[in-house]
């Protein structure tokens, strides 16, 4: 009987949300936000190996609590996730963070292929699975491990899927995958929908 209660707690979910101490070339002065402004999420996570994973996310402190939950769900529906680290072990790299299929949030830069802010820069944006839900111009993804994912209706493992998508709609959040014209950001969702 000890050894299911370890079992029961090991694989159970555990989320923290903690102030941000410091953080490397992701902020910078200029930033529209604070590091007061932002929170680390520590969460459990499923891997593509089938087990329980704890990660880290930067966010915004108001969408902290919010996330939380989205989590939560994600956890329950044991959907998997590579990697979940902050960016700045990617030296605040988005095309590196991405080629290591790394899910973050927070990071003070431009929107892809624009010159205004990204919602990252506000702590208010999460990319899931990134190699998985390619950002897609055209019909066309900078990322060659990505070329397979571009066939979205043949579903594997880390591709977003409607449970995935009601679970950050359940607070309001938009999905990427919904956008309309030449460009589909599958990986990205965000409070604003942007």
């Amino acid at each position: 009987m000890r050894l299911f209660a370890l079992v029961a707690i090991a694989a159970g979910f555990h989320g923290s949300i903690q102030p941000v101490s410091k953080l490397g070339p992701s902020w910078h002065p200029g930033c529209p936000v604070s590091v007061s402004q932002l929170r680390v999420l520590t969460l459990s996570h499923w891997g593509f190996d089938g087990r329980a994973h704890t990660g880290r996310l930067v966010v915004n402190a108001d969408a902290a609590t919010p996330l939380l939950r989205v989590f939560r769900r994600l956890y329950a529906l044991r959907f998997p996730i590579r990697r979940m680290v902050p960016v700045d072990a990617y030296g605040a790299d988005d095309y590196r963070s991405i080629e290591a299929d790394n899910t973050s949030a927070f990071n003070c830069r431009h929107a892809t292929g624009s010159t205004h802010l990204s919602e990252h820069a506000y702590g208010e944006a999460v990319d899931l699975d990134p190699l998985e839900n390619p950002y897609v111009e055209k019909g066309r993804t900078s990322h060659p491990r990505s070329v397979p994912y571009l066939d979205r209706s043949v579903l594997r493992p880390g591709m977003v899927t409607p449970a995935v998508i009601a679970a950050f709609r359940s607070i309001g959040w938009g999905w990427g995958g919904n956008w309309t014209g030449n460009v589909k950001d599958y990986q990205h969702f965000s409070r604003s929908g942007r």
